[in-house]
């Protein structure tokens, strides 16, 4: 038996500031060769920069730049199997995966196999009915329907038996995958994917979509070296860039290197409106500026809200539509989905949160909850929920006939694919990364592996490794803010996992002007000295009584645009009482490392 307790919300954060060692680093040379201010510099570097070559790549990256395909393991194999099927006029069968990155993938090699000159069709899996992976049904009928190959996207690398019943039926099974690969690799025809052991493709974090693309730009090449484009257009896949940046920020994949150069272009594409499902979605989410977030929030939850309670094949048909009006009805219809699906996650949250705090359910280190009530859609979105809320790993399962199918989720410091590795004894089958994974299990195993995985927590997790960080790139002054230093800084987005927002303390500020915006938010003039800021404080109105005397603000800043005119605003992260001791200004950043400044907030 697993020990419990009642848990209870964290309310407390570390600041942290990023490591890095400064004492070798020019950063006025580094800011004159890339022309940029020595404080984007720095910002550079805490994201790992520290060459002007490697600046420009990140500031001015050019597709050119894009490393070989053939690089990956299994491409050449692969791209020659696949233009012969072009050059034969064989059926390709796509399988995807039901999430935004599934959806991306499958839309993007649909329409250019198609473009190539092939035949392809496609099969998404339902989540309640098939499950995650490579469906032993869709292969048959794959078969059945005369197909003699069948390529994956974002899943397939465990398939193990999936790829002997594809080679039974006389399938050649192509996988693209970008997962963690098992100890025993399925015998497919191909597998492709960058955490292959011996791949020498230099960039590993790609998304499903990123694969496929890869693999596309290969077989293009191939393609052109026979001659295939001599009497018909050759496809231009920059224009399919928009859902490679769509299902790489839906992903949560790191935005450095390739995936940054892709998606940067890739969110230019969905601004322009020129793919009608995309147009449509942004008409009915109400995007009009293209942004990771507006990605993230907005549109990619209604891509997946069909696949969370319907079938997801709904997605790739709104990617592909070529009728604006037609894809408007679409996305009407993925908008009603994303709402009913609102409602069950928040219903799901309730009840998970009742078992929790009234209920005394929580492990020492980890939460682990099986519901009937629950339904298996939207049990990872709420995973994430608790996270945030406990800041402890957490799995989340439906049960349904016996069986359960979990999601989980994360914090730093704890590898959720290595700790259900760990646990696999319980389960009757799991895959994912290192902050979110599935999993299937039989209902009466449910008590020990919740034994099972916080045995792993408690080994890996404690003390401040429970608290929640902030993490932040150094302290500035108010005065430093001018708009043309913030223009610069906002130059450096696609902000998201792997190039976060910058983010800075200002110390010894008074709060002036301090009034509610709506129910949850707060609006004020900082003070420092004699210079003042507008700043906007997000969900924070339960603690507006901290504002007062000096405090701290943690602080992201932006451009708001008002009538025409443009001025800095500091979006508020987070506050707490002025540490004095802490202030250090940007100017020499001697304080960078965890320092005193990891007190709780």
């Amino acid at each position: 038996m697993r020990e419990k307790k009642i848990m209870e919300p964290v309310n407390h954060h570390l600041w942290v500031q990023r490591k890095n060692e400064f004492d070798s680093i020019d950063f006025d040379s580094l800011g004159k060769e890339l022309g940029i201010s020595p404080l984007t510099a720095r910002i550079l570097f805490c994201r790992g920069i520290s060459t002007a070559q490697e600046g420009r790549n990140f500031l001015e990256g050019r597709l050119a730049a894009l490393p070989d395909p053939f690089l990956m393991a299994g491409m050449e194999r692969a791209v020659e199997r696949l233009a012969g099927a072009i050059e034969r006029g064989e059926r390709v069968a796509v399988h995807g995966d039901y999430d935004v990155d599934g959806i991306t993938g499958t839309t993007l090699l649909v329409e250019t196999l198609r473009a190539l000159g092939g035949i392809a069709e496609y099969h998404i899996p339902l989540r309640l009915k098939d499950g995650y992976g490579l469906s032993a049904e869709a292969l048959k009928e794959a078969a059945a329907g005369g197909a003699g190959v069948v390529l994956s996207v974002d899943c397939g690398v465990s398939a193990v038996g999936e790829a002997k019943l594809a080679a039974e039926l006389g399938l050649d099974l192509i996988i693209t995958d970008h997962h963690q690969p098992p100890d025993t690799l399925p015998a497919a025809y191909a597998i492709i994917n960058p955490h292959l052991p011996g791949c020498r493709f230099p960039f590993k974090g790609l998304a499903g979509v990123g694969v496929a693309f890869f693999l596309l730009v290969a077989l293009r090449q191939k393609l052109r070296g026979r001659g295939a484009f001599k009497n018909r257009p050759e496809p231009d896949l920059r224009l399919s860039l928009d859902l490679v940046a769509l299902g790489t920020i839906a992903d949560i994949v790191p935005l450095q290197g390739v995936n940054r150069l892709l998606t940067r272009i890739g969110l230019v594409s969905m601004g322009r409106g020129v793919r009608p499902g995309i147009r449509a979605l942004r008409e009915i989410a109400a995007v009009k500026e293209v942004t990771c977030g507006a990605v993230g929030f907005r549109l990619a939850p209604r891509l997946n809200a069909a696949g969370r309670l319907e079938d997801a094949a709904l997605g790739v048909h709104l990617l592909l539509e070529s009728d604006y009006e037609a894809a408007l009805e679409t996305a009407r219809l993925l908008d009603g989905f994303n709402r009913q699906r609102q409602k069950i996650e928040q219903e799901t949250l309730r009840q998970a949160i009742e078992r929790l705090e009234q209920g005394g359910e929580g492990g020492e280190c980890s939460i682990v909850l099986a519901d009937e009530r629950w339904h298996p859609g939207v049990i990872g979105i709420v995973a994430s929920r608790l996270v945030e809320r406990y800041h402890r790993p957490v799995v989340l399962i439906a049960l349904e006939g016996g069986q359960g199918k979990g999601s989980a989720r994360s914090i730093a410091g704890f590898h959720l694919y290595k700790a259900l590795g760990n646990c696999r004894e319980h389960l009757a089958g799991f895959g994912g990364h290192e902050f979110a994974a599935g999993l299937t299990i039989a209902a009466d195993r449910v008590e020990s592996f919740g034994a099972a995985f916080d045995r792993v927590a408690r080994t890996l997790l404690s003390g401040d490794a429970l608290l929640p960080r902030r993490t932040y790139d150094g302290e500035l002054l108010l005065e430093e803010l001018g708009l043309d230093t913030v223009r610069e800084l906002a130059d450096l987005a696609p902000f998201g996992a792997g190039n976060p927002e910058p983010v800075f303390i200002a110390s010894g500020i008074r709060v002036q002007q301090l009034r509610l915006v709506g129910e949850d938010h707060l609006r004020f003039i900082a003070r420092q000295g004699g210079y003042t800021i507008p700043c906007i404080a997000f969900g924070t109105a339960a603690r507006q009584q901290e504002l007062q005397g000096e405090i701290d603000l943690l602080f992201s800043p932006a451009i708001n645009s008002w009538r025409g005119a443009d001025s800095v605003q500091l979006r508020i992260r987070d506050f707490r009482p002025s540490q004095s001791a802490l202030k250090t200004t940007l100017g020499d950043f001697s304080s960078f490392g965890e320092s005193d400044s990891s007190a709780p907030a």
